[in-house]
């Protein structure tokens, strides 16, 4: 999927490579948030072709969490040249609080029934998991963070390992989605998505792609 956004200039413009991280094994289908699990860096096939995507040079941006070191670690045996990487917190995936390792399915067999669960079904944007985040509270983080790298990194290449979440949530700023529009977007395992960052008193954004993965 493709498209542009207004507000395009002549100006410093900020290249961001959102990559969601290598899939996580889990036949479970448990509830990863903030867990650090280990992801699957077997296709070496898929880890050469996205590599090949990246541009030399690229500033690097990862997430704490082992997923995301563990994928950038292998593009660059697949040959990607990208800078020593930094660490973002804003980047991280949506924290699930108590929810998190459990699967949906236990859930909604608790007894009692969770009253925050249903809560969280009518509204997934803005229904807080206990103990943790919604996902507003996502999309506003990552904002910020994504405004102040622009602002640090000026007319240059940043590629990020993060999570479908905060990817999610940087195409919501791009687009201005709301969370339960944002929450509608598709973002698979080693997918690239591509938005620019216009500089400027007014700012500006360019979607170029979302959740490519045909290599």
């Amino acid at each position: 999927m493709n498209g542009d956004c207004s507000g395009e200039s002549a100006g410093p413009v900020t290249r961001w490579w959102w990559l969601r991280h290598a899939p996580v094994p889990d036949p479970q289908g448990r509830i990863h948030g903030r867990l650090d699990l280990p992801c699957d860096t077997g296709d070496e096939e898929e880890i050469a072709a996205l590599a090949g995507r990246l541009p030399a040079g690229a500033a690097l941006v990862l997430t704490p969490l082992s997923r995301t070191h563990q994928t950038a670690h292998a593009l660059e045996m697949a040959g990607a040249r990208l800078a020593p990487f930094e660490e973002e917190e804003a980047f991280l995936e949506q924290d699930f609080g108590r929810w998190q390792g459990k699967t949906w399915g236990d859930l909604a067999s608790q007894d009692p029934p969770d009253p925050a669960l249903e809560s969280f079904w009518r509204d997934p944007g803005l229904g807080t998991p206990p103990g943790g985040e919604n996902f507003a509270r996502v999309m506003d983080r990552v904002a910020q963070a994504v405004l102040q790298w622009s602002d640090h990194l000026g007319d240059r290449d940043v590629v990020v390992v993060a999570h479908a979440g905060a990817i999610r949530a940087a195409v919501a700023q791009a687009l201005e989605l709301s969370p339960a529009a944002a929450l509608r977007l598709s973002v698979a395992p080693l997918s690239l998505t591509r938005i620019d960052r216009f500089a400027g008193p007014e700012g500006g954004w360019a979607l170029r792609s979302l959740n490519e993965t045909y290599w």
